[in-house]
């Protein structure tokens, strides 16, 4: 029987599991909490940037869940570069799922092989003729932590400078713009990036940026 109660100020969840897992979390201890298995999974379609699987899941206290939809799609890079100018590279598109305009950093799959970073330096040159001699991981972020699709692997690339025309090979058109660090915050805060990995990305950038 889960509440709340209120003490010297402070409102905290009692009498439930979860309040005794934050407990045990905040003190350091060990979790008995234990990971799902999969047991079967059937490929029910398939596509060159998407295969839906349907996985029969064992959890842990032994119950069998059939028929977890499971996505499997490509990882991702997405990187913000800072050129040697101090002004940071975003472009202002339209995307398929988003209403109306956003502004997106450099992204794009990772090839079959392809390491994330070789993956992040190809994109960045394909898609706005730079190169940067700094790069910074910021992280690897699953899509949805329960259906898969896939990973984005973030990227901060600092010293940019164009080194010649980029592959036009992009479905969308864009706009390649130059902000100031000001003006990236209050993109950001404003929320004109509308994808969750794009404003990820563009927080920990400055925050990276903050710590140095």
């Amino acid at each position: 029987n889960g509440g709340e109660r209120e003490a010297g100020g402070q409102v905290g969840i009692v009498g439930t599991r979860r309040a005794v897992c934050l407990r045990v979390c905040s003190q350091g201890g060990v979790t008995t909490m234990r990971p799902w298995k999969t047991r079967e999974r059937q490929t029910v379609f398939t596509h060159p940037y998407i295969n839906l699987e349907m996985h029969t899941v064992e959890l842990p206290d032994g119950r069998i869940i059939q028929d977890w939809p499971w996505v499997d799609t490509p990882d991702y890079i997405n990187v913000l570069p800072e050129t040697t100018a101090g002004e940071y590279l975003v472009f202002r598109q339209m995307k398929y799922a988003v209403e109306g305009l956003t502004l997106a950093p450099v992204g794009g799959y990772i090839e079959p092989d392809e390491k994330p970073l070789k993956a992040a330096k190809r994109e960045l040159r394909e898609e706005t003729g730079y190169e940067a001699s700094e790069w910074t991981s910021l992280g690897v972020y699953p899509v949805d932590m329960n259906r898969g699709a896939g990973s984005a692997h973030l990227f901060f690339a600092r010293g940019a400078r164009y080194a010649g025309t980029p592959v036009k090979g992009d479905l969308e058109e864009q706009e390649l713009l130059l902000f100031s660090r000001p003006e990236l915050y209050a993109a950001m805060k404003a929320g004109e990036f509308k994808g969750l990995a794009w404003t990820t990305l563009i927080a920990l950038a400055l925050h990276h940026m903050a710590d140095r």
